[in-house]
């Protein structure tokens, strides 16, 4: 089976469909689950010494990746030959990718940010972002919005679609397993540093690849302004607090040439973070309907490059 063609099929499913309320209401979403296991491991196993918690944290990922990846390895073995194989393959891919719920989240902040209704703007960037919505004008929302998209591009759809495409199933359910640890353990805070902390490097490796897979694709999305995006993103990337996110949004800010990152507010601690692009200004509401329209063009030609690997 190739398996460039399953998960392009699954990408394609994903941006018709994305992930139905109805479906979610009834049966929750496959990461919800993994989230469930996480949480009641991490209250049983985060607890004793340093030492002993940084242990518990690794046993428990390799408990949620076996649980993640053995079922998926098991369903893809019985998978029947040819198409049918692919199809099953796909659909069973399909909630695992987030390409339309990428999309609809951010455009809930373009679309009130773009008529000037602030409030509205806030509530929706604080459904993708950490930071204090409050302390946000017009551009820290669209410059928030679009460090998610930059960031979540590659974590959320590319990093998937490549270990699906390389591994498979198994790969792809590993991936997401991986990823979701790190969104709900991996964190520099007092419960959670030595816990979570083989987690959050096990993630800074599996994304290593993708993100700068998404860096580049958001640059060749960008046409004319392809040399700027590379530009800015080899220059400033290594800046960015993340080994990773400052590729997509290193790109992201040339690509549309705005300034990104930088400091933030987080509840009553300001991160003084270094800007992306610093000579540029400050994103506009119609930058962040441009980022979306080049996050469409990116997804578009990652999807034709797995259709055309499949192909050969």
């Amino acid at each position: 089976m190739s398996f460039a063609g399953m998960i392009a099929l699954a990408a394609l499913i994903d941006a018709g469909l994305g992930w139905p309320d109805r479906l979610y209401r009834r049966i929750g979403h496959p990461v919800t689950w993994l989230g469930r296991a996480i949480s009641a491991l991490e209250g049983c196993l985060n607890q004793g010494t340093r030492a002993q918690k940084i242990a518990m944290g690794g046993v428990t990922v390799v408990l949620i990746v076996v649980l993640a990846a053995l079922p998926a390895w098991l369903l893809q073995s019985m998978f029947p030959p040819g198409s049918a194989g692919l199809v099953i393959g796909a659909v069973l891919a399909w909630p695992l990718l987030a390409l339309r719920s990428m999309h609809d989240h951010v455009a809930a902040v373009a679309k009130p940010l773009l008529g000037d209704d602030l409030d509205s703007a806030r509530h929706a960037v604080s459904m993708i972002v950490g930071r204090d919505p409050a302390q946000l004008d017009a551009p820290g929302i669209a410059r928030a919005a679009l460090e998610s998209l930059a960031e979540n591009s590659s974590d959320g759809i590319v990093a998937p679609i490549f270990w699906g495409a390389v591994a498979g199933l198994p790969g792809l359910a590993a991936y997401k397993a991986i990823n979701t640890m790190d969104s709900m353990i991996g964190h520099r805070n007092d419960r959670y540093e030595a816990f979570g902390k083989i987690a959050a490097r096990l993630d800074d490796v599996v994304n290593w690849v993708p993100a700068r897979l998404t860096g580049g694709l958001f640059a060749l999305a960008s046409g004319r302004h392809a040399a700027r995006a590379l530009r800015v993103m080899a220059r400033d990337a290594h800046a960015h607090r993340s080994p990773n996110a400052g590729w997509p949004e290193g790109a992201m800010a040339g690509a549309l040439n705005v300034r990104l990152s930088g400091p933030r507010v987080y509840g009553t601690h300001i991160s003084e973070e270094p800007w992306l692009n610093p000579k540029a200004p400050d994103p506009t509401p119609g930058d962040l309907a441009r980022g979306l329209s080049l996050y469409r063009r990116a997804m578009a030609l990652m999807v034709l490059a797995l259709a055309a690997l499949a192909l050969l």
